[in-house]
């Protein structure tokens, strides 16, 4: 039986720092060349040492195992300062009565309707657009995702103000998360313009959104959102105030499906019209079927069975880019993992980029091939996008019906090129945004009636 010791550490660790420039300088490729040092590697971010799941076999026992492997670590605890103890970051302790609560929100007979507003806005982003314009692809299509997210938790109740601000608030939020994850605690106090931007943003999304329950709670009838969802929630087996979610836990819970939601969505269809933006001939299917499958129709939640290519790029795409690339856990007790004894502490990460783009996971991983799916699903030890295990998350259903009828509604009216011959490559935060993609949109015929 081997130790923690035993752990190699990454190549190329420098005096005091560690790993921190190799990971601020390309953070998808450093740890991307991990897996050839082991199953485990240790990583020196400054001070702090971290140990990184690179095998996809003990990631699925690390996923399945959540009460040894409980939700800690530098990314969760930075998370927390802003979902609190919301569903995605609340310890084992906390999460079954949490889920189960949380569960009637994302219930089958609830989709019909969030999708209508969801289609509704995907309707809207499809209109903006003149003939021939190059636009900021990630901001238009976060404003809108974000729009959708909001008035799928919200009916009424959202300032107007609440709702400009949103989409660059959540930005703001999540590249602060991975930042203040790895620099040294002192650094994350400093009345910096980053730290002042992502308090602002913290203090302003706190605000408006106790606001909201605080006037939904003066009128409790059912609105037919997730926000009436939640409030009217009760676990059978709690007692007590238990039984039902204080304000607090509803706050937390609605902070952490929007920042999740919002950004899982707008980087899925960013990075899916960049993808298929350099694949023209694969663009050319997609929009075919989309005008075999709607037929001249706006999209909406009955189409989406048929749209089956649709479904295996949102695949693909989540494979290349998955929105949620990095997680960490802690040990709860000594436990082994691959061999090693881990003490109670150990902080661990995981990476569903890492595993996704193995050369010995999937042939030719750096390859947008959306037909590797087609007659096949995915294998939860090796895709990972939203996770596994107990803590996987809820509203993957959620946001992948809201990645279709966005792709369905963009696609159907318009081409997608590139506005440039510049690669396009990921900004590094809690998601994999895509940095300064611009691309050309080219009015397509009408839809076929």
């Amino acid at each position: 039986m081997s130790t923690t010791a035993a752990v190699p550490t990454a190549q190329g660790a420098l005096p005091l720092v560690g790993h921190v420039p190799a990971v601020f300088r390309d953070a998808l490729g450093f740890l991307s060349a991990l897996p050839a040092e082991g199953d485990l590697v240790r990583l020196r971010l400054g001070t702090q040492s971290m140990v990184l799941v690179c095998s996809p076999e003990l990631t699925r026992h690390v996923l399945q195992d959540d009460r040894t492997f409980d939700k800690g670590g530098h990314i969760m605890d930075r998370v927390r300062e802003i979902g609190g103890d919301g569903l995605a970051s609340c310890p084992h302790s906390m999460h079954r009565r949490q889920r189960r609560l949380c569960q009637p929100s994302f219930q089958a007979q609830r989709y019909p309707g969030y999708s209508t507003v969801m289609a509704a806005e995907a309707e809207e982003a499809a209109a903006q657009w003149q003939d021939g314009q190059v636009f900021d692809t990630h901001r238009h299509i976060m404003k809108y995702a974000s729009q959708a997210g909001v008035r799928a938790m919200f009916t009424t109740g959202v300032p107007d103000a609440s709702m400009d601000r949103f989409p660059d608030d959540v930005a703001t939020l999540l590249e602060g998360i991975v930042a203040r994850a790895v620099l040294p605690p002192f650094l994350t106090r400093l009345p910096t313009p980053g730290n002042r931007r992502y308090f602002q943003a913290r203090a302003r999304m706190h605000d408006t959104v106790a606001g909201i329950i605080a006037d939904r709670r003066a009128d409790p009838s059912d609105h037919g959102d997730l926000l009436s969802s939640l409030l009217g929630a009760t676990d059978a087996e709690s007692s007590g105030d238990s039984r039902a979610f204080t304000d607090g836990e509803v706050r937390d819970q609605v902070i952490t499906f929007l920042m999740a939601g919002t950004e899982t969505t707008a980087t899925t269809v960013s990075w899916a019209l960049y993808l298929l933006a350099r694949h023209p001939d694969i663009q050319d299917q997609l929009s075919d079927e989309i005008d075999e499958v709607l037929k001249g129709e706006a999209p909406a939640f009955g189409h989406l069975p048929e749209l089956e290519r649709v479904d295996r790029v949102i695949t693909e795409t989540l494979r290349l880019y998955p929105a949620a690339w990095l997680n960490t856990r802690t040990t709860t007790r000594d436990t082994r993992l691959g061999g090693v004894d881990l003490p109670r502490g150990t902080s661990l990460m995981y990476s569903p980029y890492v595993i996704h783009h193995r050369p010995d996971v999937y042939e030719d991983p750096e390859r947008f091939h959306p037909d590797r799916w087609l007659g096949t699903r995915p294998n939860p030890v090796t895709y990972l996008p939203f996770g596994g295990g107990a803590r996987k998350c809820i509203g993957e259903r959620f946001a992948w019906t809201e990645i279709a009828l966005f792709l369905a509604a963009l696609l159907g009216r318009w081409r997608f090129t590139p506005a440039d011959d510049r690669d396009v490559t990921p900004t590094i935060g809690l998601s994999l945004t895509p940095e300064k993609l611009r691309l050309r949109v080219t009015r397509r015929p009408s839809r076929p009636a």
